[in-house]
């Protein structure tokens, strides 16, 4: 993932809240769904409601290393739905329920909100390394709340495939 460039205007509480925006969005795009229904495959190439949304959490662990914080989910998890992962094709080893996937959802953005709270100016502006690209630990959380964007704006067609056939934003 190519590393987006943050306004320069933005701060930590603001950066805490796009990621609380995000979460609603994301809550009301899989509100009355089940964990069959994050299984369905798009009729297009991508991937089922589960990938997207393991994958989402992943990455929100990648924003709680970068602050300092403890990741939500484990290695095996990481692996399985992280960038280049194969898709989740149905249950099967390693593939996590849609309640467990929106529980760590819901704890990675207590801690995401809790780090950027404590975030100084100092902190953000360090530089870091992340995939040998330098960039400051600000910038880094921002390129990935763009790619948390990314992926929460794909739960809207997710959601039509499991049939629901509705608007909710």
């Amino acid at each position: 993932m190519t590393a987006v460039q943050a306004p320069s205007v933005l701060d930590a509480q603001q950066l805490a809240g796009a990621y609380a925006l995000n979460l609603r969005v994301l809550k009301r795009q899989v509100a009355g769904l089940t964990h069959a229904d994050s299984l369905i495959q798009p009729p297009v190439r991508g991937n089922c409601l589960n990938w997207v949304l393991g994958h989402i959490a992943v990455h929100r662990d990648y924003v709680l290393e970068v602050l300092g914080e403890e990741r939500t989910l484990d290695q095996a998890a990481a692996d399985r739905y992280g960038s280049g992962s194969e898709p989740v094709l149905g249950t099967g080893e390693g593939v996590l329920t849609l309640e467990v996937l929106l529980a760590a959802i819901d704890l990675s953005q207590e801690r995401i909100a809790a780090a950027l709270e404590r975030a100084s100016a100092d902190m953000l502006a360090q530089e870091i390394a992340p995939r040998g690209r330098t960039t400051t630990v600000g910038q880094w959380a921002f390129s990935l709340y763009f790619h948390d964007t990314y992926h929460i704006g794909q739960t809207e067609l997710l959601r039509q495939f499991a049939g629901t056939n509705d608007k909710v934003l």
